[in-house]
């Protein structure tokens, strides 16, 4: 009896590996295909951008978002306007920078010393990324309507999309690493791109970005997150950041 159940046992183990690789493998196919496929977009998005052949797609989506007969009022009452403004600040510098340490602290005290220390390098490597393609691209910022925000640099990528976007999916697949409960995984990861895509919208509806210059953002933020996560897992499977952490079964 012990010689069948010792065999049991280890035909279990051998299950739960074979379901363990497959997950592996999967999460990798998966993080290799957003990345080329963030890549492959955002060069045909560009290359259309250069060429002129977004702009009446821009004007229309930008113009159908202000009051036709007063373009100096956006769509909807004062309040949405507001929250516009609010939605688009946590795209702003100032409050990604506080997200992030606020992200790092949680992983210290959690004794992810070297998961830290990875989002310290793959946060502010995106936000400089973001910095240097709008320097590269230099796309003049809407002239079509007033600005409702402040605005400092060039349009292509929305930098507060491309930036929210590397911060809060960074973030969040580091923080899901860490997090045994498959619903708190899911909750991170829905919360991340929520507020990704609450910044990207306020920027159009504020009128201080094209529409393309949000899809740019969303997907060249997406493909470093994608490629920060690759990165991360690959690094786990050698040892060089802690072993994300499982759901113990109630079985």
């Amino acid at each position: 009896m012990k010689y069948h159940r010792k065999i049991a046992h280890l035909g279990r183990q051998g299950v739960s590996l074979l379901s363990r690789l497959g997950r592996h493998e999967l999460a990798l196919l998966l993080c290799l295909a957003i990345i080329s496929g963030g890549i492959w977009g955002f060069v045909a998005l560009a290359g259309e951008v250069i060429e002129g052949d977004t702009q009446s797609f821009d004007e229309r989506l930008l113009l159908a978002l202000r009051n036709p007969a007063d373009l100096n009022d956006p769509i909807g009452p004062g309040w949405v306007e507001e929250m516009g403004r609010d939605f688009t600040a946590l795209g702003g510098v100032g409050v990604l920078v506080v997200i992030t340490l606020g992200a790092l602290g949680y992983l210290l005290l959690a004794r992810h010393f070297r998961a830290a220390l990875f989002a310290l390098v793959a946060v502010p490597g995106g936000i400089l990324l973001s910095t240097v393609m709008k320097l590269g691209f230099d796309r003049p910022r809407p002239d079509l309507v007033p600005h409702e925000a402040m605005v400092y640099t060039a349009s292509f990528p929305s930098g507060h999309s491309m930036m929210s976007a590397v911060t809060y999916l960074t973030l969040a697949a580091l923080l899901i690493r860490i997090q045994p409960a498959l619903r708190l995984k899911a909750y991170l990861l829905i919360l991340a791109i929520l507020l990704t895509l609450l910044v990207g919208v306020s920027r159009v509806y504020l009128g201080v970005h094209w529409p393309t210059d949000v899809l740019a953002g969303w997907t060249a933020g997406a493909s470093w997150a994608a490629l920060c996560w690759g990165v991360m897992h690959w690094m786990q499977g050698r040892g060089q950041i802690e072993a994300e952490a499982r759901e113990v079964s109630s079985d």
